[in-house]
Formats: C-alpha cells, structure tokens, sequence
C-alpha cells in the first residue's frame, strides 16, 4: 500500500481517537488497531504521539482554510452573497470532518505547541473575513475610520461565532432532533450578524439609551 494510504488511514484512526478521547487519554494501540497497522508502524512513520497529534491538527487546518478560501474565491458578488458563500463552505467542511473539528478544539486548550497552530489558522481565516468585510464597506460608501477600527474586530467577532455554532451544530449529530444542515447553520449566523452589519455599512450605528436618573433628574 503506498506511503500516503497508510499515512491517511493512521491519521483517520488517529483524529477519531483524538476527537473522542482527548490527546491524553487517547491510546497509541487503540489507534494503531483501528488504522489496521502494528504500534511500530505507526511510530516509524509519525514518531512519537506528539508529532501524530501534530500531523493531525496540521490536516485538519489546512484543510479547513482551503474550504474557506474555496468558498470564497468568487469575487464581484454581493457582500452578503459572499458571506453566505463563506459560510456555507466553512459549515460544509465542519459537518463533513466532526472529528477534525473536534480536534482543533482538543489543540486549542492543549497548551503548545498545538493552539500556535490553531491560532495561526485563525488569523488566516480572520484576515479573508476581514477582507471580504473590508470590501462590502467601501463598496457602501463607509468612511476609512469604520474600516480601520471596526472591520477587524467584526470579523474576529464574526469567526468566533463560526467556530462556536460548528462545534453547537455537531454536538446535535445523535439526538432525537435532526442535526442542522450547513445552509441552515449558515442561515442562523447570517440572520444573526447580516441586519446589523448591513445596518453598520448604511451609517445606522447603535448607541446605548440614556438612563434614567433618579427622581428624573
């Protein structure tokens, strides 16, 4: 069997166990059995637990960035028609791999180096929201100071939300109600975000009420 095979088959078995179990408690010959290989196999491929876990937070960013690029790699569309395009990608790719999703959680609060490799990811993805964000605001007509100031922290606001609602939406996959297709997961952050960004890019900004004091005064 060729290299690349048997190396996806152990990092299929590898992101599985990961997923379930947690990087600790996760087992080297649980993992070499469902991968149908010997433990030394494993080892003389990946090294060490540590450098399979690496490999498998390292896939499933790669992968995961090149859904969202690939969604949103049409440009000259509407600024919510790209959005949802985004979305609907990054939704897609997360209900088809709960398992790699699952692992990104797990390297987010391993420590390092595993959340440097998560955070990288995130910024990359926040700077193609950003971007998109960017655009949709000078295409409005929006000043550079909301560009400058706001856009990145909607965006950074925005891919948060994403990431929350993804691992929500896979949390369902097995109870007695039927998990949410990507679409409607998109639909739900779009309903949640669109009005006000759309209102935000139209100059209509919210600013808290003036309480009132005691007494009236």
């Amino acid at each position: 069997m060729p290299r690349e095979v048997r190396e996806r088959q152990m990092l299929d078995a590898a992101a599985a166990a990961f997923a379930r179990q947690g990087y600790q408690a996760a087992s080297m010959d649980d993992i070499a059995e469902a991968a149908g290989v010997s433990k030394p196999l494993v080892y003389l491929y990946l090294k060490s637990k540590e450098d399979l876990f690496m490999a498998c937070v390292r896939r499933e960013v790669g992968a995961l960035v090149a859904a969202v690029r690939q969604g949103t790699r049409e440009r000259g569309l509407p600024a919510d028609q790209q959005l949802w395009n985004g979305l609907t990608a990054f939704f897609t790719h997360t209900a088809a791999r709960p398992d790699g999703v699952a692992v990104l959680y797990r390297a987010r609060t391993q420590g390092e180096p595993f959340a440097r490799e998560v955070a990288a990811m995130r910024v990359e993805v926040v700077t193609i929201v950003t971007t998109l964000l960017g655009q949709a605001a000078q295409d409005a007509g929006c000043d550079g100071e909301l560009a400058e100031r706001e856009v990145s922290g909607l965006a950074h606001a925005l891919v948060g939300a994403a990431e929350s609602l993804a691992e929500w939406a896979n949390s369902r996959t097995g109870e007695h109600i039927e998990a949410p297709s990507a679409k409607e997961t998109a639909a739900t952050l779009m309903n949640f975000c669109w009005a006000g960004l759309e209102n935000l890019m139209k100059g209509a900004r919210w600013v808290p009420s003036v309480a009132p004091t005691p007494h009236g005064r």
